[in-house]
């Protein structure tokens, strides 16, 4: 709600280039890291390996930099004798990254870990800042494998070539930078066209037992080849890459025990449609999901990845299989064998549970009696099994005309997903009838479109009527140039992507958004009715019989192997000393960020609320790619009371003019505040424009993490029914600050319109490093007066040799 007056974010991120590369080059007195760092456990020479481990890169892109399982291996040797019980996967994959596996207190739920990841990924419109913050820490080049991935900003509008190039055009200056700041930095670049972020990261990245920190919500779809992949906001991937630890809550863990095997009409995607609508939009915050069972080995390593990916929906920190023989099959068939060869030697050690771990809570799912799902609409915890969805729309009176299915994205664009669809396409093709509704296919990747392309799956797909798309996200995020419907028309769309919050994908509020498998979307788009049961109803051939669809068949991996297509990476340059980042000083889209300023060391006092949110209020919501949160006090979205001039407005132009006057304001939230996208302008935006204090009854855990790291205190009711104690119009005072440590509430005096007050209890997850945060103005203030330091300059001395 804030982007109106923030254009720069959400049109391509800041600039700090003018200043920070001058704080650069005045502190670039130490020669380039060229990616060295002998704390890393990446960074181990020959002659410090067993001859258990041998020399397998990371990826074919690094071919000088290893997988260490012998490091991770010995720093969990170290735990497991200290906790001295049996341990789950996702606690040895965690655990066997810490930076100080010794001493780290290590306790479920509530101490901080400090950890070492193994890369980076970043996508493009989270890379933009996520960058321009480590140029301002002045370090040469990233200490972590990173690699940033163009896909957040190709819009579907017409077709994969023709959209591409538009998007190459209009967002040359952006694409320019991430380039130019990549071969500047040492951090591998894929270019518009590569595909989407998490799929390459499957293709060459990720590997069982990998910690990958990504800045985007849905990394977590790297689980589905055995590593922990976790969504972080864009402060947090600087952190890895200037060499700093980084620190998450100790997880909880929820195992997900799978029996039977899938068939017929299931797919991977209805385990997680199943598993939302148990645990619902926040049932998994603050856990990881970890699965286990003899149902796994049903799963395709790419349909594994779909369940990891969506785990997001469900507010999981990530989500995670165990090692298996269907990665084994999908390592081998991308080219990585030899890492399936040294994880075959670290299975039981490091790649799955111990027998008899413990979980917080264990669910079962039996993949026999499974049935197929359509979530939906507007949130994806709202699970229909397929024989239950036409009576719920009838009652609902939800639109029963499909205009648009889509399949594809990062959650459902596997070979595997392509080829079951095709099944289904093919049936359509030989009864002479096409889709009903405009029908669109986002191949994941270059790989996966150049492979469909070749054996003839795309066109089997256009034959039934589809469009195929940039490899890109697309309309999954809401870069779409939808036409077919009016602004604000009531419609239906069906989808296989992951994500259906209001005005997510077409910025519509009315557009019903359905989420299920590729296979139900391929076929209920033949009918163009909701209402439509593959499974049971008919459908009328060209000659006017009736027919039902068989279920449908597909290739787990293409049996002539894939074909990678275009190459789209590019790689660091080795000199990259002299090299300059492209950024023009008369930018509209690159501009200048100021460092917040810092906490002047005095209670928050007499606060007017900007806005008491009700209900949800997701990153959409308060950032681009939604409508507004609904303000309590008139029940409309965009519309709030200016307290000092008593005029209603909309939430930016109120937050400016209280900035204009040099009043800090709080924001008063509900459940799950932040849920969603991990984009850090929801958390940067508030800031920018005053923002001090975020008080909700709970939060989504990136978003939290986000506003942290922006310097803002982020707050939880100790009483969540103090909530309804706040009244719009009142006043908020946060008293102590000065006394603010872990573990210890804030009071808070609430102010009221007829002058009495009342006191409550707010609570926070701040460890002392996060107070500083604060203290500081922001995580990034806090980075750089360290590497101005002695200590930081120690650290970098010693990083560099």
């Amino acid at each position: 709600y804030f982007d109106a007056y923030f254009p720069m974010l959400t049109k391509g991120g800041f600039s700090l280039i003018l200043s920070v590369e001058k704080f650069a080059n005045a502190t670039q007195t130490i020669l380039p890291l060229r990616r060295l760092c002998l704390t890393r456990t990446v960074y181990v020479s020959t002659s410090e390996r067993t001859s258990r481990s041998l020399n397998v890169p990371l990826s074919r892109f690094e071919p000088n930099e290893y997988i260490n399982y012998e490091k991770n291996a010995s720093v969990l040797d170290i735990v497991k004798k200290r906790l001295n019980h049996p341990l789950t996967l996702s606690e040895k994959i965690l655990y066997s990254h810490l930076d100080n596996p010794q001493n780290q207190k290590i306790e479920r739920g509530k101490s901080y870990l400090r950890l070492r990841p193994d890369r980076v990924a970043m996508q493009d419109a989270t890379a933009q800042m996520a960058v321009l913050q480590f140029i301002s820490s002045g370090l040469p080049s990233v200490l972590c494998p990173s690699t940033i991935h163009c896909d957040h900003l190709i819009e579907a509008q017409v077709g994969g070539d023709e959209d591409l190039k538009r998007a190459k055009d209009i967002n040359k200056e952006v694409f320019n930078f991430l380039a130019t700041a990549s071969a500047k930095y040492n951090i591998g670049f894929w270019k518009p066209g590569s595909g989407i972020i998490h799929q390459i990261i499957l293709e060459n990245y990720a590997y069982p037992g990998l910690l990958l920190i990504g800045t985007d919500s849905h990394t977590p779809n790297g689980g589905g080849l055995g590593g922990l992949c976790i969504g972080v906001g864009g402060a947090d991937a600087v952190d890895v890459m200037a060499n700093m630890p980084w620190e998450i809550k100790c997880p909880k863990i929820i195992g997900v025990r799978l029996t039977g095997q899938l068939n017929g009409w299931t797919a991977p995607k209805d385990v997680i449609l199943k598993l939302a609508g148990i645990l619902t939009v926040k049932g998994g915050t603050g856990a990881i999901i970890e699965y286990f069972g003899p149902g796994v080995d049903s799963i395709s390593c790419t349909g594994m990845g779909t369940i990891c990916n969506m785990g997001a929906e469900i507010g999981a920190t990530t989500s995670v299989f165990p090692y298996n023989k269907r990665m084994v099959e999908y390592l081998k068939a991308t080219k990585r064998e030899d890492i399936a060869n040294l994880a075959n030697q670290y299975q039981s050690e490091l790649l799955t549970a111990d027998d008899d771990a413990k979980y917080d809570r264990i669910i079962d799912i039996n993949l026999s009696e499974l049935e197929p799902h359509v979530n939906g609409p507007f949130t994806p915890d709202l699970a229909h099994p397929i024989d239950k969805l036409a009576e719920e729309a009838k009652k609902n009176k939800w639109p029963l005309d499909i205009r648009v299915g889509l399949i594809g994205s990062c959650t459902n664009s596997s070979y595997e997903d392509m080829t079951r669809a095709a099944s289904i396409a093919q049936q359509a093709i030989d009864k002479g009838i096409k889709a009903k509704s405009t029908f669109t296919v986002t191949p994941g990747s270059e790989q996966i479109r150049a492979t469909i392309e070749r054996d003839g799956i795309a066109e089997k797909l256009r034959q039934m009527g589809g469009i195929v798309l940039a490899n890109a996200c697309g309309p999954c995020i809401g870069q779409w140039d939808r036409k077919d419907v009016k602004k604000n028309e009531k419609n239906t769309i069906i989808s296989s992507y992951n994500r259906n919050f209001v005005g997510r994908n077409d910025a519509n509020p009315n557009t019903h958004a359905f989420v299920t498998s590729p296979d139900l979307v391929t076929a209920m788009v033949l009918s163009g009715d909701l209402r439509f049961n593959p499974l049971t109803d008919s459908l009328t051939a060209a000659d006017g019989s009736k027919f039902k669809l068989e279920a449908p068949t597909g290739d787990n991996l293409p049996s002539k192997g894939f074909d990678p297509g275009v190459d789209t990476y590019q790689e660091p340059p080795k000199d990259n000393e002299s090299l300059k980042v492209d950024v023009d000083p008369k930018s509209n889209r690159l501009q200048l960020l100021e460092p917040f300023e810092p906490w002047d060391g005095k209670d928050f006092t007499d606060f007017p609320i900007l806005i008491k949110i009700k209900g949800k209020c997701t990153t959409d919501h308060i950032s681009a790619a939604g409508p507004c949160a609904i303000n309590e006090e008139n029940n409309e979205a965009n519309k709030i009371k200016n307290r000092l001039t008593n005029e209603w407005g909309k939430v930016p132009d109120t937050a400016r003019y209280y900035k204009s006057k040099n009043i800090p304001w709080i924001v008063i939230g509900d459940e799950n505040y932040g849920e969603g996208s991990s984009r850090e302008h929801a958390a940067l935006e508030p800031r920018f424009l005053g923002g001090r204090a975020i008080i909700v009854k709970s939060f989504a855990r990136i978003h939290e993490t986000n506003l942290k790291k922006q310097g803002l205190l982020a707050l939880t009711f100790d009483n969540p029914d103090d909530y309804d104690k706040i009244k719009p119009d009142d006043k908020i005072s946060l008293i102590g600050l000065n006394k603010l440590a872990p573990n210890e509430p804030v009071e808070c005096r609430i102010k009221h319109s007829n002058g009495k007050t009342e006191t409550i209890k707010l609570n926070h997850t701040l460890n002392e490093s996060q107070i500083g945060w604060f203290k500081a103005g922001s995580a990034l203030n806090a980075m750089r007066t360290f590497f101005a330091s002695k200590k930081g300059q120690k650290m970098i001395d010693k990083a560099t040799g």
